[in-house]
């Protein structure tokens, strides 16, 4: 009986040692940061052509802790990544059939370890068409799944931040026409998406002067109300009035008369934070704007709150940066 119970400490010890030694030598990647940023911002195409029409990602790995980050990265970097693609109601894009080919087929993944000091970064290129099937034109939102320990232990990931894709049609199909409308007509209808999409969107409307698409998601009443002067006479006048002081309003926007920094034209935009309740949320996001001298760089935080199911921008606010 003796002798049982010294085994059995024995063992329970060497367990909990087992554990522990398996716990410490699990990989940290907490301080490991992973963004991505278009390579070549183009104009890009739908279509299978991603040889002479490509979505090239600019992909950069960077430590931002105290310690040495060490990570693996396959020669074949479909082994270490996923691209995630949705469209504008929130249905991911299908993977090619090259890279479900690759990964069910039992094959040696080659790869190297990356090791990262102090505020280095590894940076690499990829072609988007390679990983996501990308048939049709429209407006799309992409972000990035990076697997430190190959896709076998694709359980450990990191995420990037999300970017704004727009596709036209195939070159081949249409030399540099409008999309015809029936392409859009989701999109010209209020959609039930998250409040950071609904910025995105706004922003892209304004990018292409489309400005049905650009009232989409705006609350033009709340937005005529932020002026004391405007909302003292809006509350004061009957329905049909109000009509047409938002109407009048609508114009003023459109024609840059009022409210230049919302409807300022970014030459690009990153979104920082979103927050929000089951009725309001903001989103914080940096745009750039580029002048002929200089780019200017300003901080927007957009307020959104639920109408009818429908996330809508009542409210913003903007802090100047400074210019690059």
């Amino acid at each position: 009986m003796k002798l049982r119970y010294k085994i059995s400490i024995i063992i329970s010890v060497l367990l909990v040692f087992g554990q522990t030694l398996f716990a410490n030598e699990q990989p940290d990647f907490s301080n490991a940061d992973i963004s991505i940023k278009y390579s070549n911002r183009t104009i890009y195409y739908a279509g299978e052509d991603s040889e002479s029409q490509p979505i090239n990602v600019h992909v950069t790995i960077k430590n931002n802790g105290t310690e040495t980050l060490r990570f693996k990265l396959a020669d074949d970097r479909r082994f270490s990544m996923d691209f995630n693609v949705y469209t504008v109601k929130n249905k991911k894009l299908e993977q090619t059939p090259q890279i479900i080919e690759k990964r069910t087929t039992n094959q040696t993944v080659y790869f190297r370890e990356i090791a990262l000091e102090t505020g280095e970064e590894y940076s690499f290129i990829e072609n988007l068409k390679n990983y996501v099937v990308i048939d049709s034109p429209s407006v799309y939102y992409l972000d990035l799944n990076f697997y430190p320990e190959l896709y076998k232990s694709k359980y450990i990931s990191l995420r990037s931040n999300r970017l704004t894709l727009e596709v036209r049609p195939s070159a081949s199909i249409a030399s540099s026409v409008a999309l015809p409308v029936e392409e859009f007509s989701d999109i010209l209808k209020p959609q039930n998406i998250s409040p950071d999409k609904v910025v995105e969107q706004t922003i892209i409307a304004r990018q292409k002067s489309l400005w049905d698409q650009y009232f989409l998601y705006i609350d033009v009443e709340s937005m005529l109300q932020r002026t004391p002067a405007l909302k003292r006479k809006y509350n004061s006048v009957s329905v049909l009035e109000r009509q047409k002081m938002l109407e009048s309003f609508k114009v003023d926007l459109m024609q840059s008369r009022i409210e230049n920094d919302i409807i300022a034209i970014p030459e690009s935009f990153q979104i920082q934070r979103t927050s929000y309740t089951p009725n309001e949320g903001f989103v914080e996001v940096i745009e750039w704007f580029s002048y002929p001298n200089y780019k200017e760089k300003k901080s927007y935080t957009y307020k959104v709150r639920q109408r009818d199911g429908v996330w809508m921008i009542y409210d913003y606010s903007v802090v100047n940066l400074g210019t690059e």
